[in-house]
């Protein structure tokens, strides 16, 4: 289910997956396909992971890269389930092909 709420979204960001909602900042957002694709990808990602230790997972990992890079912006992209789902929002197709866990390959 896809909501609107500049509340919930994060300030320079377009939208926010958690589980079971696409958060967006803006209703005109609903019809980018790139942007809802990369969403469902988190979505596939959380229920993978019984969604709780997928927020886990995202935090630890998020903090390790920031000590990696020390830059904010490096350290969200480079998280494994960012990357996963940057690499594949264009493939409109891509979550009837993912195999499970595949945000591993990206690790």
């Amino acid at each position: 289910m896809i909501l609107i709420s500049k509340y919930i979204v994060p300030k320079g960001y377009n939208g926010i997956s958690i589980f079971p909602f696409i958060f967006l900042h803006r209703k005109e957002l609903k019809f980018s396909a790139t942007l809802i694709n990369h969403e469902k990808i988190h979505l596939r990602q959380q229920l993978e992971l019984l969604v709780l230790p997928f927020y886990i997972w995202y935090g630890i990992e998020f903090l390790i890269r920031l000590i990696q890079f020390k830059n904010w912006h490096r350290a969200y992209l480079n998280i494994s389930f960012e990357r996963e789902a940057y690499s594949n929002e264009k493939d409109l197709k891509y979550l009837k092909k993912r195999s499970f866990w595949r945000f591993l390959k990206y690790s």
